[in-house]
C-alpha cells in the first residue's frame, strides 16, 4: 500500500518504509489516501488471530505475504480481548490480558514483528528505538523489542508521574532496554523524541525509529480489536454500538474511526479525555489552545498536544468520517472517582482511565444503543489509587508481583535534547 505524509504529501511510502522510518519529513506522519471495503459480517464469524490477519492484510497489501502476515499476527495476539458485561446494555472491553496488562500490547507486539519485517527486507542490522510514554507504551515497547537483536530501545518518561507500578515493568529490565526519568511532563517528553527526529544526522546514524502510536503499525494494529469487540456484541444489538475510549495521544480513537471506515458497524465514537482538554475544547470552538498538561489520576492520557489529532483531521478532510461520528468530553477528577465506584457497585473492578471512559459513556448513551468503554490497562498497575478510592485491597497479578520489589534502572534526565542526544550516541555500535 502507498502511505502519505499528511504535511508533506510528495512524500510517499510503502508501509514497511513507514514502519521503518515511522516519523515523515517535518514530523509528518503517514496516512492512507483511500480504505479498502470489508465484508464485515464474515470477518465476525471467524477467530480474533485470524480475523485480525485478514483485517491487517487488506490494508498493507501483497507487501507482507498472507502466511508470514498470519503467523506474525498470530504471535503478536497471543492473547484476548474478551468483553466483560456491566449491564444490560453496557460492556468493557478489556484489553488488559497481554504480558504488560494494557492496551499497548496489541500495537508494540505487531510493531516490533513488522520493523523487524521490514528491516530483514532492507538489509538492516541495527535500530534504536525512541519513544516517550505517559505509562503503558513504555512496558509495551520494552517487552516487545526485549533481548531482540539489533534493537536498542531508549524510553523517556515524566519523573514521578506515572504510577510505581507502571514504571516497574520497563524500568527493571536492563540490557538493551535504556530508561531515561525526565524532570518534566509527558508533552516535554514528546517534544525531545520529536527534536530526535529532526536531527536527521542522528537519525541516520543509528537508524532511529519511534514505537509511539504515531508508528502506522501500532495504528494498524489497534484496529483488530474494535471487531473483535463488535463480533462479541449479539447480532441484534450491533446495529447501535456506541464505543468510548480514553483519550490522551489519540491513537485509540484514530483506530476507532478507522475501523469505522472499514464498516465496522460503530454507530458513533466517544474521545473522553481527563482535564487535559484540548481536543474537546477545540471540537466544541474551534481553536487549538494547548494548556500546560496536569497531573491527574488517568496519568497516561495527561497530555495536552496529542500527536495522532492530525490523523482524526485526515479523516474528515477525506471525507470518510463526518464530525458527528465522534463525540468529545471531558471527565474531572470528581467523576472519576464516582464512575469508579459506581462501577464497583455493579460489581466491576475498574481504574481511574477506564472510568473516565466509562463517565463519558453514561453521558452521551441512547436508551435503544448499546455501550462499550474500553478497559485499557489493569486495575492492579493502579494499585494505591483504585484501593485509596474504593477502600478494599487489590491483589497483584503474577506480571505485577514479579517486578515490584524489583530496583528501578531509569537514569535520571533533564528535558535537555543535548544530553538526550549524548545518551543515544553513547549506543553507537
Amino acid at each position: 500500500m502507498q502511505l502519505r505524509n499528511i504535511k508533506v504529501p510528495s512524500q510517499q511510502v510503502s508501509f514497511l518504509e513507514a514502519v521503518r522510518i515511522g516519523l515523515g519529513e517535518q514530523q509528518g506522519l503517514f496516512f492512507p489516501d483511500s480504505w479498502p471495503k470489508l465484508e464485515v459480517e464474515t470477518l465476525l464469524a471467524q477467530p480474533f488471530a485470524k480475523r485480525s490477519a485478514a483485517i491487517l492484510q487488506a490494508l498493507i497489501g501483497d507487501e507482507l505475504p498472507e502466511a508470514e502476515l498470519s503467523a506474525l499476527v498470530a504471535e503478536a495476539f497471543a492473547f484476548g480481548a474478551p468483553l466483560a458485561a456491566v449491564t444490560e446494555d453496557v460492556a468493557c472491553l478489556e484489553l488488559f490480558h497481554g504480558p504488560t496488562l494494557a492496551f499497548k500490547d496489541f500495537g508494540g507486539r505487531f510493531m516490533a514483528r513488522a520493523l523487524m519485517a521490514s528491516q530483514q527486507r532492507s538489509g538492516v542490522t541495527n535500530t534504536t528505538i525512541v519513544t516517550a510514554t505517559s505509562g503503558d507504551t513504555g512496558a509495551a515497547v520494552a517487552h516487545a523489542f526485549y533481548q531482540r537483536p539489533g534493537a536498542e530501545v531508549v524510553i523517556l518518561f515524566p519523573k514521578g508521574k506515572i504510577s510505581v507500578l507502571q514504571e516497574k515493568l520497563f524500568t527493571t529490565l536492563g540490557k538493551n532496554i535504556h530508561t531515561l526519568a525526565v524532570d518534566g511532563d509527558f508533552d516535554q517528553c514528546q517534544a525531545l523524541v520529536k527534536e530526535v527526529f529532526n536531527d536527521r544526522d542522528l537519525v541516520k546514524r543509528l537508524n532511529i525509529n519511534s514505537a509511539n502510536s504515531i508508528n502506522i503499525s501500532r495504528l494498524f494494529a489497534q484496529i483488530c480489536y474494535y471487531f473483535e469487540a463488535v463480533a462479541q456484541v449479539p447480532a441484534d444489538k450491533r446495529h447501535n454500538i456506541v464505543i468510548s475510549v480514553p483519550s490522551g495521544n489519540f491513537g485509540n480513537v484514530t483506530a476507532g474511526l478507522i475501523a469505522k471506515v472499514l464498516g465496522l458497524p460503530i454507530k458513533r465514537m466517544i474521545a473522553a479525555t481527563n482535564a487535559n482538554d484540548t481536543v474537546p475544547r477545540y471540537w466544541q470552538s474551534g481553536d487549538w489552545q494547548v494548556k500546560p498538561t496536569v497531573a491527574t489520576l488517568s496519568n497516561a492520557m495527561d497530555v495536552s498536544a496529542p500527536n495522532n489529532w492530525p490523523r482524526v483531521e485526515d479523516l474528515l478532510a477525506q471525507g470518510v468520517i463526518q464530525r458527528s461520528d465522534l463525540v468529545t468530553t471531558m471527565v474531572d477528577e470528581e467523576d472519576t472517582q464516582l464512575a469508579m465506584r459506581q462501577l464497583a457497585q455493579l460489581g466491576y473492578l475498574s481504574e481511574p482511565h477506564a472510568a473516565v471512559a466509562y463517565r463519558a459513556l453514561k453521558r452521551e448513551l441512547q436508551p435503544d444503543e448499546f455501550g462499550i468503554f474500553l478497559g485499557t490497562a489493569h486495575p492492579a498497575k493502579f494499585k494505591e489509587q483504585v484501593e485509596n478510592i474504593l477502600g478494599n485491597p487489590i491483589a497483584l497479578p503474577p506480571a505485577l508481583a514479579a517486578v515490584a520489589g524489583e530496583a528501578s534502572l531509569a537514569v535520571d534526565m533533564a528535558a535537555d535534547f543535548v544530553e538526550l542526544r549524548k545518551v543515544l550516541l553513547s549506543l553507537e555500535k
